[in-house]
Parts: structure tokens; C-alpha cells; sequence
């Protein structure tokens, strides 16, 4: 199997997701959304930036390589009777089923930034962006003291080194790789904005609950606890984690968490 999707399906993304419903509905409020516009979503999950798209008018398709994130994507549209979002598997790296300049929108928040070839997935995001459209990532920033990037930080101290060849998904979030990338692609330097922007993780729930949710359902934090455990140290990475997500909790409660993370939004002119 594809290591990306057997990682992407392992636990149940959902599970966090919940934690970002607020968040992508707002990062979606200010794409420039209209009705009718054809939007791509890829590495939509179920749905945390599709499905508002899609109550905006948009004509939403959302690719995700987790077979499972697809179906709960199209549970929560069906749900709405939203008809103009429709959810299938695909591979960022590789957009086979989609034509060439099919979309006025293509956007990713925290998703083909996982996939294993960004060269790959700045092309095809180019190449089924209609001439006049915009292509929108949101990627995680490598270092930077907010949420995510210390759970994978944290995370990885606890894991194998990965393997020769291995390009790690943080490097989108540096603006140098971000312009060769899309440079490689055919864009110029001058069609690329690039700014730091807020995501929200807001759940009704403690901060060592929202932990747990990550031992048990987030499959890169899965595999750091499986490797943590054959060496005795868990309960040591459990701590970390834990410490991390209190020190960073404004919710102003001991019983609810919302955490900030920095993030790097990127816009794309596709000419």
C-alpha cells in the first residue's frame, strides 16, 4: 500500500477535525468565494474547508488520499444536502482524474503539503488551475513555537530517522521552497504571496484530552507513541505533549481548549 494513505487512514482524522471547524469555515469567509465558482479541495479530509465552500455556492470537489476521510467527507455534505460538493480519492502527487484547467479556486489547508513529492504537487495544483484562478495552501511553518510544528518536533524525537530520500511536508512552509516550487511549475515569483496567518484548534474538552485524541486517532502522533512504547518511553512523550498543549491553551479553562497555531498561507495567480 501507499505509506501516505496507509498513514492518512490509520486512526480517524475526524476525531481532530472537530477541532478545526471554526477555523476553516473563517479562512474560508475570505477566500472571495462566489456561487457557481468551481472549486478543488485537495487533502480535504471530511471536509473542514469544502464543505463551507460549498455552502457559500461554490461547485466543490474534494480530493483526499484516505479512503475513510472520503467517506465521512461525503457523510457530513449529504448531511447538509449539499449536492455541489462531491468527495473522492485521489492522490496529490498525481491528479489523474481531473482535467486541465478545471478550477477557478484549488485550494489546500494542511493537505498535499503531506504528500511525498512537492515538485509533483505544485504542478498538478498549476495545471488544474484555470489561466485567471488562484491556487490557496495553508502549510504548517518548520520551527516556529506554535502548536503543530513542536507536536512534530516533540513527535520526532521519539521516532526513527525517516527514510534516505525523504523531503520532509515542513518545507512548505519556507517561502524559498515555496517559489521553487511553483517556479518549477511555471509561476512567477511575482504571482506568489506569501503571509503568516492564525488557525484555531477549539474543542470543549481539557488540554490532556485533546492530547489523547492525537495518541489515539492522528496517525503521525500514533506512530510516535508505537515507536516511544518500544522503548519504554510514552509516558515520557505523553508529558511532553501534554505540557506543550496546556502552556499553550487560551481558553482561559482548565476544561476547554483552544490552541493558536501560526501557519503560512500561500496564493498563487495561475496566468
Amino acid at each position: 500500500m501507499n505509506p501516505n494513505k496507509a498513514l492518512w487512514e490509520k486512526g480517524d482524522f475526524t476525531k481532530l477535525a472537530e477541532s478545526m471547524r471554526d477555523s476553516g469555515t473563517a479562512l474560508v469567509s475570505k477566500l472571495g468565494i462566489t456561487n457557481g465558482m468551481k472549486v478543488l479541495d485537495l487533502g480535504c479530509g471530511d471536509g473542514t474547508t469544502a464543505i463551507p465552500s460549498a455552502r457559500l455556492g461554490a461547485d466543490v470537489t474534494g480530493v483526499d488520499i484516505a479512503s475513510n476521510l472520503v467517506a465521512a467527507g461525503q457523510q457530513r455534505a449529504a448531511a447538509e444536502n449539499l449536492s455541489n460538493c462531491t468527495f473522492q480519492e485521489g492522490d496529490a502527487t498525481d491528479l489523474k482524474d481531473l482535467q486541465d484547467e478545471t478550477f477557478d479556486l484549488s485550494v489546500s489547508i494542511f493537505g498535499a503539503m503531506f504528500a511525498p513529492k512537492p515538485m509533483e504537487v505544485a504542478s498538478e495544483l498549476v495545471r488544474v488551475t484555470k489561466p485567471g484562478g488562484r491556487i490557496v495552501m495553508g502549510n504548517w511553518i518548520p520551527g516556529d513555537p506554535t502548536l503543530v510544528a513542536q507536536i512534530l518536533k516533540i513527535s520526532s524525537a521519539y521516532t526513527p530517522p525517516p527514510p534516505e530520500g525523504f523531503i520532509s511536508p515542513m518545507l512548505w512552509g519556507v517561502d524559498s521552497h515555496v517559489i521553487e516550487r511553483f517556479g518549477n511549475a511555471g509561476v512567477a515569483k511575482e504571482d506568489i504571496t506569501l503571509e503568516k496567518e492564525t488557525f484555531n484548534f477549539e474543542l470543549n474538552c481539557t488540554p490532556a484530552a485533546f492530547v489523547e485524541r492525537f495518541r489515539k486517532f492522528y496517525g503521525p502522533t500514533m506512530n510516535a507513541f508505537e515507536a516511544a512504547e518500544k522503548n519504554g518511553k510514552a509516558e515520557e512523550l505523553q508529558q511532553e505533549l501534554e505540557t506543550l498543549f496546556v502552556s499553550q491553551n487560551k481558553s482561559g479553562s482548565d476544561s476547554a481548549t483552544l490552541i493558536p497555531a501560526t501557519f503560512l498561507k500561500v496564493t498563487v495567480l495561475r496566468r
